[in-house]
């Protein structure tokens, strides 16, 4: 059995590396927050960009938008009726035949009276990091308004300055309840917010980056 001395110092050193994880993870969160501060709730508050960039997020088994996303694709669409942006950037998840989050915001977006050949498509989208790496690398965007939910606003924001992107940010749904999913994103993001340092740190790339589909050009070109 242990004695009791070398119980102590397991407990000391568990507690001391509680301590350290407990440092790093509040220091990289207060990093990003700090640095992604400055997003709007109010489309017409916007300056001109490019493009709107709109985050992909979760889609229903019966392909509706769910209620994140619905408001970033609403929240998109006003900017383009507001003369805010030229373009629309519609990034997410398309990994799978059976779940796709680009195709359904580009469907949202025409039904709400956006243009189709102004609507992009970045079917690569599978994480933040990805969607503003990507926009920047692969379609040449320039300037960006983000549009994401606030409780993930900083971290988008702040991945997009690394990532080189003149980015403001657009708040889709402020103060709204999305009940549990609200709630599991709000503590997601406390350790998202983590590796997002890690990731500028060590330089991480997204995994696919492909051919050059210049955002000034045809929206054809990204449809896949």
């Amino acid at each position: 059995m242990l004695n009791r001395r070398v119980v102590v110092r397991m407990a000391l050193g568990g507690a001391a590396m509680c301590v350290v994880l407990a440092a790093v993870v509040g220091i990289a969160n207060a990093v990003v927050l700090l640095g992604g501060r400055g997003a709007k709730t109010d489309p017409k508050a916007m300056p001109h960009a490019q493009a709107a960039l709109v985050l992909g997020a979760f889609v229903e088994p019966d392909g509706r938008p769910s209620g994140m996303l619905e408001d970033r694709i609403r929240a998109a669409a006003q900017l383009y009726k507001d003369g805010r942006v030229d373009k629309i950037l519609a990034s997410g998840d398309h990994g799978r035949p059976n779940y796709d989050e680009v195709n359904t915001m580009r469907r949202e977006l025409v039904r709400l009276g956006v243009p189709d050949r102004v609507i992009f498509t970045d079917h690569a989208g599978f994480a933040t990091l990805d969607s503003v790496v990507r926009a920047r690398k692969v379609f040449d965007v320039k300037s960006a308004i983000i549009v994401t939910q606030p409780f993930h606003m900083a971290r988008a924001l702040w991945l997009a300055h690394h990532a080189g992107l003149k980015a403001y940010g657009l708040e889709a749904g402020a103060g709204r309840d999305y009940g549990s999913r609200g709630t599991l994103a709000d503590l997601r993001e406390v350790l998202a917010r983590t590796k997002a340092v890690g990731d500028v740190v060590t330089g991480a790339q997204p995994e696919f980056l492909g051919p050059r589909v210049d955002i000034a050009g045809s929206a054809q070109a990204s449809r896949g």
